[in-house]
C-alpha cells in the first residue's frame, strides 16, 4: 500500500476539506552494500562519540544547532512540533495563477492529491474549477521540517502538486553568459530550425530507460555468473568546424527521432543499500 506522505486539509476561502499526498515519483538507481574489502562481510554504520572516543546508541543522540565554535542548542522533537505553523496541517491556498505561468526551474518534488475520508465532492469540484478556469493554485505547506510554497494543478480529473524552490534557492551564479560573438548567423538559425522540425515527434515517456542502471545490473549478472564483462563503446565526436556544413549534412542524413531500444538481458536482482 502507497505511504502517505502528509495529510490535512486543502482550503481555499471558506472551502476545506482532507486530502493525503503520495510521492508522485523516485528515481530508481542500483544500490550496493558495503562491505568489508578484505572478508566481504557487511559494514555496519557506527555512531561515534568523539568527546568520550567510544560508539553510543542511537537513542543517546540529540539534535543540536551550532550557534558559535563547539556550542550547540540543542532542540527537541517535541519542540519542533510545538511551533510547526498551521499549514503543517492545513494546505492553505494564497492565489491563483495562469497555467503554465510558473517556471519549471522552480520546480522541486510531484506528489499526487488524493481526497480523503471519502469526501470527495468538494475535491472533484475543485479539479473542475481549475480546469474550467484555466488556473493553477499557489499554496503553502508544511512538511519535512520547512514550510514548502507548492503549485496544484488539475490533470486528468484529478490533482497533482509541485514543491516549488524559494527564489533564494536557485543558484543564480551558476547561470552562464553566452559571450556575443557566439550569436548565430539568420541562416544558420533556419536550417537548425529545419533540423528541429524534422526531429520533432510526440513524447513518448514509456520508450526511455536508464541506460547506465542496466548496463550496470548486467555487469552485475555477468560478474555473478563468471562471464566476460560486455563493455560500452564510446562515440567519438569532434568539434564541430563549420557549423552550416554540419547542419546541411544532418538535414540530408534524413535525420529521424531515435527509437527507444528495449533492454533485452535478464534484470539482475535489485540491491538495496545498508
Amino acid at each position: 500500500m502507497p505511504a502517505i506522505v502528509w495529510k490535512g486539509y486543502l482550503s481555499f476561502g471558506l472551502v476545506s476539506f482532507p486530502v493525503r499526498l503520495y510521492a508522485a515519483g523516485r528515481a530508481e538507481s542500483v544500490h550496493f552494500h558495503m562491505l568489508h574489502k578484505k572478508d566481504l562481510s557487511r559494514v555496519k554504520e557506527v555512531w561515534y562519540c568523539a568527546e568520550e572516543n567510544k560508539p553510543i546508541d542511537r537513542s543517546d543522540i540529540v539534535k543540536g544547532y551550532e550557534t558559535s565554535k563547539d556550542e550547540y542548542v540543542v532542540v527537541e522533537d517535541g519542540e519542533l512540533k510545538s511551533i510547526a505553523p498551521p499549514t503543517a496541517t492545513t494546505m492553505d491556498i494564497v492565489q491563483f495563477v495562469g497555467t503554465d505561468e510558473v517556471d519549471p526551474i522552480y520546480f522541486e518534488h510531484s506528489y499526487y492529491v488524493a481526497p480523503a475520508e471519502d469526501v470527495t465532492k468538494p475535491y472533484v469540484l475543485f479539479v473542475k474549477a481549475l480546469k474550467d478556469s484555466g488556473h493553477e493554485a499557489i499554496a503553502k505547506v508544511a512538511m519535512h521540517g520547512r514550510e514548502h510554497v507548492v503549485l496544484i494543478r488539475s490533470e486528468n480529473d484529478q490533482l497533482l502538486l509541485h514543491t516549488l524552490f524559494y527564489p533564494n534557492e536557485l543558484h543564480e551564479a551558476n547561470r552562464q553568459k553566452i559571450p556575443a560573438k557566439a550569436e548565430a548567423t539568420k541562416k544558420e538559425i533556419e536550417l537548425a530550425t529545419q533540423l528541429i522540425k524534422q526531429l520533432s515527434g510526440p513524447f513518448k515517456p514509456k520508450e526511455f530507460h536508464d541506460t547506465y542502471r542496466e548496463n550496470v545490473e548486467k555487469l552485475i549478472e555477468q560478474k555473478a555468473k563468471g562471464e566476460k564483462i560486455t563493455t560500452a563503446k564510446k562515440p567519438q565526436r569532434a568539434p564541430v568546424i563549420d557549423l552550416m556544413e554540419a547542419l546541411k549534412k544532418s538535414l540530408n542524413s534524413g535525420a529521424k527521432p531515435k527509437a527507444m531500444s528495449k533492454a533485452t538481458h535478464k534484470t539482475a536482482r535489485r540491491r538495496k543499500a545498508a
